[in-house]
């Protein structure tokens, strides 16, 4: 999925000539932290409500330059996972997305990003999950593939989180059964290190009230 496909059609622009007092207002309204700052087509930038939360301010335009908008953007045709580090890296709840011309397209938002990253990375399917630890340089995810495949059962997704303090990684594999027995006695013998399986209806339910916790939040 690219940024072209993530864009919400809720979500308008503020324009120059608008204030900061209907800037905060639209961004209660919308329930996000930040907005895109358009001319026409053209990319101004995007203010946070940090930048304009000075209720003296309310009457002021975007037209004064008396705040430093911020440029970062990402381009129609980049993938959703670049969309999502780069929101992350910058603390975004609004990613504006522009084509080629640098024209201003429309944007997406933090809640949508993750509905929508629920659905493409198999949350909501049923099946086991298991968390390996192994050195970044013994990775292999054809290795842990064929490792599941042997007890008949195929990973749906897969993501890698990693510290700058070690030279271990965690690989996170959501499976298409929850029965995982077999599966975790086989990494076993090939020396995995096994950190977190969830595997019982109870386990799922209490991942299912922590994804639906952050919805929650993201939606305050």
């Amino acid at each position: 999925m690219i940024a072209s496909q993530l864009i919400v059609d809720l979500l308008p622009p503020l324009k120059p000539s608008e204030t900061f007092g209907k800037a905060l207002l639209w961004m209660s309204e919308f329930k996000v932290g930040h907005l895109p700052v358009v001319d026409k087509n053209n990319f101004l930038g995007i203010v946070s409500e940090e930048d304009i939360l000075d209720s003296s301010l309310s009457d002021v335009t975007f037209q004064s330059n008396i705040i430093q908008l911020n440029s970062v953007f990402i381009y129609e045709y980049q993938h959703i996972f670049e969309v999502m580090r780069k929101m992350s890296e910058f603390q975004l709840t609004v990613m504006p997305i522009l084509n080629r011309n640098d024209e201003y397209l429309g944007c997406t938002t933090l809640s949508h990003l993750m509905t929508v990253a629920s659905n493409t990375t198999s949350i909501k399917e049923s099946g086991g999950v298991i968390v390996l630890r192994v050195n970044s340089k013994d990775y292999s995810l054809a290795e842990i593939s064929q490792i599941v495949e042997s007890n008949n059962a195929r990973i749906l997704s897969s993501y890698i989180t990693s510290s700058d303090d070690t030279s271990e990684i965690d690989v996170t594999i959501k499976l298409n059964k929850k029965e995982l027995g077999a599966i975790l006695q086989t990494f076993q013998r090939y020396d995995y290190k096994v950190i977190e399986t969830y595997q019982k209806d109870d386990d799922f339910d209490e991942l299912k009230n922590r994804f639906d916790n952050l919805m929650n939040l993201l939606d305050l």
